[in-house]
């Protein structure tokens, strides 16, 4: 049947015909998009992928060493030509499967994410290419290793659900020449938001096919999700996670006092020069991590090293009033 008279059918078919006391619990159904995910669907996917976000922010932080937050920002379902024709070209797009499920996945990494850790994995400092442009081989070959690194991470996730073993098929730099679902099947769409060092943004996305979560749909739900997250972890676990802290590295430093001080007077500054600082010598000093403050400390030695002891929790309150007295 055409979508044409699949519309001429409707339009003839007289509602006002079916008596209220008879009729309530009918509804409109799209034939063109029908839902497939029910809401307690994406909650559930919604769940799992906030745990992966926040497990994918500490792995990349501490394998690129720089700060990197990832959050989830959206879950939806639309059709998967709806899909493809909302991504940007390029792309860097990785394909994938969660064995014993049928399908392909796909991940997709904005340029400016990708551009930003390959240059971190070159030696540089994370910056962002401004040039949108395809990747070269070497680039590809180290965008493979994160991507591989992502799908460990979400394989990791999902096992508290269901047993998977994720695979890595390939890497793309768009989606056109990629066909894992027809025009019309439905997607699970996942978008996050990535902050690295807090000032480089962009986006990646998982798109599951209808067809990989069909079989698993019964586990996809906020109760089933719920009663999973009781399960106390082993000591194995434990140590994973302990060993992935581990080697995470942070920056700190210690801020002994402030000044404001003429831009001349800057300029004109030479070795041996004095700057007074605000602070009083009693004062602690303040502690950041990760260019937030964390600690107050005190300034010392040891042999011949400048040191500090922690002394205390930074207060924000606490510092408000020992700047007023």
């Amino acid at each position: 049947m055409t979508d044409d008279e699949q519309n001429n059918l409707i339009n003839t078919l007289d509602f006002d015909e079916f008596s209220d006391s008879e009729h309530k619990s009918y509804k409109l159904y799209n034939f063109r998009r029908p839902d497939k995910f029910s809401k307690d669907n994406l909650r559930a996917l919604r769940d799992i992928h906030r745990e992966f976000s926040k497990a994918i922010s500490l792995v990349l932080s501490g394998y690129l060493r720089m700060r990197v937050e990832i959050e989830i920002v959206s879950v939806d379902q639309l059709t998967y030509e709806e899909f493809i024709r909302s991504m940007p070209s390029p792309i860097s797009v990785g394909v994938f499967e969660f064995e014993p499920l049928s399908g392909q996945i796909l991940l997709g990494i904005s340029f400016e994410v990708i551009s930003c850790i390959v240059n971190r994995m070159l030696g540089g400092l994370g910056s962002i290419d401004t040039q949108t442009r395809e990747l070269t081989d070497i680039e590809k070959a180290l965008a493979k290793k994160i991507i591989n690194i992502i799908i460990k991470s979400l394989e990791d996730s999902w096992n508290t659900i269901i047993p998977v073993t994720g695979k890595f098929i390939s890497l793309d730099d768009n989606y056109q020449s990629i066909q894992v679902a027809t025009a019309g099947e439905i997607v699970a769409l996942l978008t996050f938001e990535v902050q690295i060092s807090g000032k480089h943004f962009g986006l990646f996305s998982i798109c599951f096919p209808y067809p990989v979560l069909e079989t698993v749909l019964g586990h996809l739900s906020t109760q089933h999700i719920f009663q999973t997250k009781g399960l106390v972890a082993s000591n194995d676990e434990r140590m994973k996670m302990i060993s992935k802290i581990n080697s995470s590295t942070v920056d700190v430093r210690v801020q002994f006092g402030s000044c404001s001080i003429t831009l001349d007077d800057f300029i004109q500054l030479t070795e041996g020069d004095i700057i007074k600082l605000d602070n009083k010598v009693e004062d602690d000093l303040i502690v950041k991590v990760n260019g937030e403050k964390k600690f107050f400390a005190r300034p010392g030695t040891i042999k011949d090293k400048i040191c500090v002891k922690i002394t205390d929790v930074y207060d924000e309150m606490h510092e408000l009033l020992r700047n007023y007295f």
